[in-house]
């Protein structure tokens, strides 16, 4: 049965939000009282928490489909409904986050560490909080937001201070149960080790991890054996310790050229250039094994190694590798110390950004993108006819409509809101206003009329005939004084 799972993929839903309520608050003597509807409840969310009793990513094996509860409608009396529980998911320190398309998200590294894996859907406003001073009862209320779903990837990278890497029986399970108290399994036979195991050692002040990985063979970071699948348990290390066989029955194997082998593959897999590296030399208390350390400490000193004739079984040598250990250790964490301690960087949105894009399609239709404007389209009651004019006023007041019309869109252009299952697709009229930019653009100036331009001439030519004609009258009755005025004829 698997005991140990380091890779899983995770597919994580939140919680809708509730929707809103529609209600009119009623009583004896008033019964149009005003809209009172409340809002609905958010759903809830989906997080991520590193716990230090969880060491493996078992439980995400086999369940790997979680979700969240959904938040409650709201009510009448301007009742909100209630909020969906978040669904807390416990993961091991060392867990790396990737997308489906294998863009890493986060890094849990330390107890208590947290990540939304998938945030709830908002509630949706009830009518008592639509209403304005231009709206004073409405009859509609906004619909709760579906909450996030997502496939996830998560990869466990065991959290060791020192990794020990060689050759399958090479003895480095026996290694670790000598120097801590961890007891892995240990037998006579090749991979036997079929997971990473972790043990604690203290050297005076210094307390420290140490991982067993499964063994490596010629061709692991291909995919040969299993070291590839735990090569990623080594990454977190500050030093690798080279466990080397000298007790081989092996004819054709000598320490020299095992760790040839494990630093090319090494090499192959990558980002490990920069690690330390130790020797032990293993199974000194065999004969065979005490003249093969001998025969090969110097030719691994002169390649710079430091080396280490050592005896798991009977612990014969240890100490001095301990302590080469800690003083790794230690070194790593002095430098950790003095490190510029990692800033958050905050990106704002810009002064001028819509929050919204328009493209124009081949076929002559039009798709607008955007967080905010698909989420007023999945809040929308689309079988009220009010809730769908209060849509049309949201977009035509974030400058959709505008945008359409600088990208070409026209009267009957098919538009679409969005590119996943809550898409809508409508055939686009601009409004008044849309109308008005359109004509501006055509003919005038905004704000006028070529139909009018007629009859403004017309009205301006007879202004001026009326105007002339009354200053000949005036200049005629000042040089004839004694002409009598002409009186207007009797209608009976």
């Amino acid at each position: 049965m698997t005991t140990f799972v380091d890779r899983v993929t995770l597919h994580v839903a939140a919680g809708k939000g509730g929707d809103g309520c529609v209600s009119i608050h009623r009583e004896k003597f008033k019964p149009l009282g005003g809209p009172d509807g409340g809002n609905g409840g958010r759903g809830g969310d989906i997080v991520l928490v590193v716990d230090p009793n969880v060491t493996t990513l078992l439980d995400y094996h086999h369940s790997p489909h979680r979700r969240a509860t959904n938040g409650r409608q709201g009510y009448g009396d301007r009742k909100d409904g209630s909020q969906g529980e978040d669904l807390i998911l416990s993961v091991p320190s060392g867990t790396v986050v990737f997308d489906e398309k294998g863009n890493q998200l986060a890094d849990l590294v330390g107890n208590g560490t947290t990540f939304m894996a998938a945030e709830g859907g908002r509630g949706g406003l009830g009518n008592a909080a639509l209403a304005s001073s231009k709206r004073r009862a409405p009859g509609f209320a906004l619909l709760g937001v579906p909450g996030e779903e997502r496939t996830l990837i998560l990869e466990l990278k065991s959290v060791a201070d020192i990794a020990l890497v060689g050759f399958p029986s090479a003895g480095k399970s026996s290694l670790i149960a000598a120097i801590s108290a961890a007891r892995p399994k240990i037998a006579d036979y090749p991979f036997t080790t079929l997971v990473p195991n972790l043990g604690v050692v203290s050297v005076g002040d210094t307390r420290f991890t140490v991982a067993d990985v499964p063994g490596l063979i010629p061709g692991a970071s291909q995919g040969k054996g299993l070291g590839l699948e735990f090569l990623r348990h080594v990454e977190r290390c500050v030093a690798l310790v080279h466990v080397l066989d000298c007790g081989t029955l092996e004819t054709d194997r000598n320490p020299v050229d095992d760790l040839e082998i494990i630093e090319s593959e090494l090499k192959q897999y990558g980002g490990l250039d920069d690690r330390p590296r130790i020797v032990a030399l293993n199974k000194t208390d065999l004969p065979d094994g005490k003249v093969m350390a001998e025969m090969v400490t110097k030719t691994l000193q002169e390649k710079g190694y430091e080396v280490y004739p050592v005896s798991a079984a009977s612990r014969d040598g240890l100490q001095d590798l301990l302590y080469a250990m800690a003083k790794l250790v230690q070194g790593s964490r002095a430098a950790a110390k003095k490190e510029e301690r990692t800033r958050i960087v905050i990106r704002p949105t810009a002064v001028d950004d819509s929050g919204f894009q328009v493209f124009a399609n081949g076929d002559g239709s039009f798709t607008v993108i955007g967080k905010r404007v698909e989420r007023w389209v999945r809040q929308t009651n689309f079988g009220n006819s009010e809730a769908v004019g209060y849509l049309a006023d949201r977009l035509a007041q974030a400058g959709v409509e505008k945008a359409l019309f600088k990208a070409g869109a026209v009267s009957g252009s098919e538009v679409r809101i969005g590119n996943d299952q809550y898409a809508v697709v409508f055939d686009w009229e601009p409004t008044i206003e849309a109308g008005a930019e359109m004509l501006a653009k055509n003919l005038q100036r905004r704000g006028e009329d070529a139909r009018l331009d007629n009859v403004w001439k017309e009205e301006k030519v007879q202004d001026q005939l009326t105007e002339d004609e009354i200053a000949r009258q005036w200049e005629y009755q000042v040089s004839n004084p004694n002409t009598p005025e002409v009186e207007e004829e009797d209608e009976s």
